[in-house]
């Protein structure tokens, strides 16, 4: 396994360099990430010489849609999925909204669908709103301690009835990385199909969904590198039994089966350029030079290895200090580098003390209502949230740990 460059992945990235951001340590990814280079240059290039009318013979017309294309089969292959199971959205809370119409229309009412209380409310809402429908909404608990799964609790809820379970690959203020490829095995076993919310864990390795094997994996373009585009795996079995939410004409094409507004032609194009940036990120690293699968696989131990390293210190600095609750567990090596903390203050307050030691971190809820009063925290006074991903550089750590030294 080779070490992170970190000086060779923040070169990547013209956050780094831009004038405004020096001496900004940026600890709020969990709500967006940097973009890349190649994605800013193939967006940059899609406006100034594509901006058209895709698929049309004309030449312009022509390569938007080879890009567009490009994009969707490069992205696909990193996932270990077939290219026309990857469909692209305006948000995974949209695709999400969505995939719940398609099963309202689907299901009986009588018939279940299990949410936890873990979840991000994108991953949550949409699905308990079909109760309105007849359908039976079943909540899987966390451990209010914890913040925790029990793949065992799960088990106690799944009958014949159960037609969807959906939980998060990991929390968006717990953290803790969820053992998907278990849960899905669960699932399955009961005759339940599985929509698995990657949004908080794909910014830390795009995860290989055909291996993991859910029905469904969700995750957001924006926090992983690229444009503002929600990202949609539907495995052909589900994707071809649900109804069709786009236009008739559209229905025998599985990617737009569920993609009804017209799509972001630019910004499809452009998440080609997240593909890039692991290509490059492979070979700066002198890594398997084989499938995009292997490739992407390789990449995403790269910076889980760096994350890991960085965030164990941070985990340590604050789980026993006074007045501090961290969420979730503090062993590095099962969790996202997302550190949300509760206080016996206002959590945007203490965000906005930061601002004055060069860290950008957030405060508030962070639309994770359930889990936090689950675990008994007041959601008005919200967690102080620090999230970081691959580009984190050592200095950057330091710098945290020095401004939380004061503020706390």
């Amino acid at each position: 396994m080779s070490t992170l460059d970190i000086n060779f992945v923040r070169s990547q990235f013209p956050a780094f360099s831009e004038p405004s951001l020096q001496r900004q340590a940026f600890f709020e990814n969990a709500g967006g990430s940097y973009t890349c280079k190649p994605v800013l240059d193939r967006l940059t290039r899609y406006y100034t010489q594509r901006k058209v009318q895709p698929y049309a013979p004309y030449a312009a017309s022509r390569l938007a849609g080879e890009e567009m294309d490009e994009s969707r089969a490069r992205m696909a292959a990193i996932l270990g999925v077939e290219t026309d199971e990857l469909s692209f959205g305006p948000s995974t809370t949209q695709n999400t909204y969505v995939l719940a119409q398609a099963f309202r229309q689907w299901m009986q009412p009588g018939e279940a669908i299990i949410v936890t209380n873990q979840d991000h409310e994108a991953n949550s809402g949409p699905w308990r709103r079909l109760a309105d429908e007849g359908i039976e909404i079943r909540e899987w608990q966390i451990d209010p301690e914890t913040g925790s799964l029990n793949p065992m609790d799960l088990e106690n809820l799944l009958d014949e009835n159960v037609r969807l379970v959906c939980f998060p690959h990991c929390s968006n203020v717990i953290g803790e990385i969820n053992p998907v490829t278990e849960i899905t095995a669960i699932a399955h076993a009961a005759g339940a199909f599985v929509c698995v919310d990657g949004v908080s864990y794909a910014p830390h390795g795009f995860p290989n969904v055909g291996d993991l094997g859910p029905d469904i994996y969700l995750f957001s373009a924006y926090k992983t590198y690229g444009p503002h585009q929600g990202c949609m795996v539907i495995r052909r079995t589900l994707g071809e039994m649900l109804p069709n939410q786009g236009h008739y004409f559209n229905g025998d094409v599985l990617y737009q089966r569920f993609t009804p507004a017209g799509p972001d032609h630019a910004q499809i194009a452009a998440s080609a350029g997240m593909a890039d940036y692991i290509d490059l990120l492979c070979d700066h690293h002198s890594g398997p030079t084989g499938e995009a699968a292997e490739r992407g696989s390789f990449a995403h131990d790269l910076m889980r290895s760096h994350e890991v390293a960085l965030l164990q210190p941070v985990l340590d600095a604050v789980k026993d200090r006074n007045a501090v609750r961290l969420i979730g567990t503090s062993d590095a090596s099962r969790r996202a580098p997302t550190v949300a903390l509760a206080l016996n203050r206002n959590a945007e307050a203490v965000a906005a003390d930061l601002t004055g030691y060069g860290v950008m971190a957030g405060g508030g809820d962070f639309y994770a209502v359930r889990p936090l009063t689950a675990m008994g925290v007041d959601p008005d006074q919200g967690v102080l949230r620090v999230s970081f991903t691959h580009y984190t550089s050592q200095q950057e750590i330091d710098q945290l740990l020095n401004a939380l030294d004061d503020v706390l």
